[in-house]
């Protein structure tokens, strides 16, 4: 049997990772499950043209170290510290519901052998994907909204999860009090000693290196290792190490030169993980098939059951419940690790890794569809819900309003900019607050509003009936400021069309992205149309202006007397 170098079989697993990758981004799939499929393909079960499992576990190994020491650099510890009250409750609602769901399904009707088997499959089950999570929200401009915010904690904390369980993981076969205890002091003598070092010694040692940029990435290498190596000593997971290596240095103001230099040899690392992962699946079959979406099952049903009542019982209404939920619905790339420790240490088959990679796949594709049509599916969701008694918060406000005062100001949507147009009444013309509604399905911003004495509907601009029981036909100014990129199944033309037929007389403001857009929505009926483009390049062009005649500092102070004592909804 021909055996290939380390250095042949890593040409081989790139050139088939950079093949496969450019193919899927053709086809807008996920990258990492581009990673897989290479893997899959130039593996013992595919090709067979890498065939050392020494070769597969050491490509494997450092990939991981490099993945989680980046993950670690990436976790905010301010965000993991001052998660709110609805964040916390949903997301420990949602792991330790998940978990105890999963080990029960999997331990009774699942693929496992065993009972820690099962464990590793619920932990792996109860982790969502950050990487395709945050691309595609950050695509939709979603990361700020409260859905965003909502789903972003819930993975923040998931982090924290898989930290304890990294902790306790080498143990697991042998779980007795004793043993445990001694790993839960392996643990605190991990975190001391990270503590200390990234307290006392490293932030002079980066300070030093950081006159000499090519000692940065070398730094940050040893500094993930020399932890990794730690852990590993103290019988700990080496994953844990490099984790933590990451999240003590996190808060450093050279993090974001470390993150710039170790990112592209991340990339490298991680692309050659999920290409050693994708060689240990097996060959499909049947039943690999059916046990794979088995998971995707429980996954989608334990995701539904455990964060959607909880948010819907904290009063946030069906939407927000449901979207996060929805968002949710994948499985990490921290699930495949935690399953390749479990399979390193003897607790996870091969078999049971193969059908989570399958199962990785599929929610990896079919999340990244629900993701991107959240907003349709909880159109078609709506009137089920209804059904079986299930309201969003508008249903109450209409209930118990059902003779709502005309106001004679709309505002349509709660953005920043609509934020700033408030915070500039309050300060100009604070008598115009009794005249104002605002419609938004942010039940945040509506407490904040009403703290405000501002009246606030809550619902979708985009609905018929939420514009007609909010008064907007009676109005006498309306104002849409949201551009096209937010608004979920409609623009700002559509919205005007809909607000024209129920107010025929009114004044009509819309927001206009294109400037080409602009002759249409005048077409349309719009009483004037703002594109914020020419505001702010007004604005720069001022800016500009005063740089030329070395003025900046003034201009800097008007902008200081601006935001004094400004108190905004949305800061």
């Amino acid at each position: 049997m021909e055996h290939h170098s380390l250095v042949t079989d890593i040409a081989i697993c790139i050139i088939a990772a950079w093949v496969v990758a450019v193919i899927s981004q053709v086809a807008r799939q996920p990258l990492l499950l581009a990673y897989l499929v290479a893997g899959f393909a130039v593996g013992p079960n595919g090709f067979a043209w890498v065939k050392d499992e020494h070769s597969i576990t050491t490509i494997s190994e450092i990939g991981l170290s490099l993945l989680l020491f980046m993950i670690g650099l990436e976790i905010d510890l301010k965000k993991m510290l001052s998660a709110g009250r609805v964040i916390t409750l949903s997301a420990s609602a949602q792991i330790l519901g998940c978990l105890i769901i999963g080990w029960v399904a999997f331990g009774f009707l699942g693929p496992a052998v065993n009972n820690l088997e099962a464990l590793y499959l619920a932990v792996a089950a109860a982790m969502s994907s950050t990487v395709i999570i945050v691309k595609i929200l950050y695509d939709k401009r979603e990361l700020e909204t409260l859905v965003g915010r909502v789903t972003l904690g819930v993975l923040v904390l998931q982090d924290i999860a898989t930290i304890l369980f990294l902790a306790v993981q080498p143990n697991l076969k042998h779980p007795t009090v004793n043993v445990m205890l001694v790993a839960v002091g392996h643990v605190i003598l991990l975190l001391s000693v990270a503590f200390l070092a990234s307290r006392f010694v490293l932030p002079h040692v980066f300070r030093f290196i950081a006159r000499l940029p090519e000692l940065v990435l070398v730094g940050a290498l040893a500094w993930c290792f020399a932890m990794a190596g730690f852990a590993d000593w103290l019988k700990l997971s080496s994953a844990m190490g490099a984790l933590i290596a990451g999240v003590m240095i996190s808060t450093f103001p050279y993090t974001l030169d470390v993150v710039a230099k170790v990112t592209s040899l991340r990339d490298f690392f991680v692309t050659l993980f999920f290409v050693g992962l994708g060689m240990i699946i097996p060959m499909p079959t049947v039943a690999y098939i059916l046990w794979a979406l088995f998971l995707c099952l429980v996954l989608i049903v334990s995701r539904l059951a455990t964060v959607f009542p909880v948010l819907y019982k904290m009063r946030q209404g069906y939407r927000v419940s449901l979207l996060p939920a929805i968002n949710l619905c994948q499985m990490s790339e921290l699930s495949l690790v935690v399953l390749t420790l479990g399979k390193n240490a003897g607790d996870v088959s091969a078999n049971t890794i193969g059908i989570a990679a399958f199962a990785f796949a599929f929610l990896a594709v079919g999340s990244t569809y629900a993701i991107l049509g959240n907003d349709s599916l909880l159109r078609k969701t709506a009137p089920l819900l209804g059904k079986i008694g299930l309201h969003d918060l508008d249903h109450t406000t209409f209930l118990t309003q059902t003779n709502v005062k005309s106001r004679r100001i709309c505002l349509l949507g709660f953005s920043w900019t609509a934020s700033s147009l408030l915070a500039e009444i309050e300060r100009n013309r604070p008598d115009l607050i009794p005249e104002i509604v605002v419609i938004d399905f942010n039940p945040v911003v509506h407490e904040k509003l009403k703290a405000r004495n501002v009246h606030a509907v809550y619902g979708d601009i985009t609905a018929r009936d939420v514009l007609h029981h909010a008064g907007v036909s009676h109005a006498e100014v309306v104002i849409c400021s949201l551009p096209n990129m937010v608004l979920k199944g409609a623009n700002n033309l559509k919205i005007l069309r809909q607000l024209r037929e129920l107010n025929p007389h009114g004044k009509i403001i819309v927001h206009a992205e294109l400037l080409s857009d602009i002759p249409e929505l005048y077409k349309a009926g719009a009483t004037f149309v703002t594109s914020p483009r020419l505001l702010e390049a007004a604005d720069l062009l001022h800016v500009l202006e005063s740089a030329e005649k070395d003025l900046l500092e003034a201009k800097r102070g008007e902008q200081d007397a601006l935001l004094k004592g400004r108190s905004e909804v949305i800061p």
